[in-house]
């Protein structure tokens, strides 16, 4: 009676320690909340705090591969539209132009950021939420919802800057 109960306590600890692990892969693939320690959350209070909002300003140009973009003087309207097709498409389920949703309102975004950081929020969310002042209070301010990569390329990322500009004029 003794050995059938130690084989079963045995075999309870094995399952658990195997229930619990996880793989590397596992790690590697997700970003958990401890890539978000409580140290950047403390910093994020006082950021939120700030007047100027973390600087809220055009000369933050984000993390990624858009290291300068110049706007033409007037907006490209087939651009725009294809732009407005991708975002419908692509990040409607969690943005909406002029409220907040799962994501921030976005109408303005073009004045209150590079056109470099909205490329490089769209192309390179996952690094921006881990290193960028801004994107991470908007991560808090969007209670914890991370941003997806959508797989986006360069150039589609662009168009949906151009719809976000066209907007932005004629609102």
């Amino acid at each position: 009676m003794k050995l059938i109960v130690k084989i079963g306590l045995t075999l309870t600890l094995v399952f658990s320690f195997m229930a619990c692990g996880n793989s590397e892969k596992d790690e590697k693939e997700n970003i958990s909340l401890d890539d978000y320690s409580s140290e950047t959350q403390e910093k994020e209070t006082e950021v939120i705090s700030t007047p100027d909002k973390a600087g809220d300003d055009l000369s933050n140009k984000g993390i990624g591969p858009v290291k300068s973009l110049d706007f033409p003087e007037g907006i490209d309207s087939e651009m725009a539209n294809q732009g407005a097709v991708i975002f419908k498409n692509m990040c409607s389920a969690c943005h909406k132009m002029d409220k907040k949703f799962v994501g921030p309102a976005l109408v303005g975004v073009t004045q209150r950021r590079s056109p470099e950081w909205i490329m490089n929020m769209i192309l390179n969310p996952e690094e921006m939420i881990k290193k960028d002042p801004i994107a991470k209070r908007l991560m808090v301010e969007s209670n914890m919802a991370i941003m997806a990569d959508q797989g986006l390329k360069e150039d589609e990322a662009r168009s949906i800057v151009e719809y976000f500009r066209q907007y932005d004029a004629e609102n």
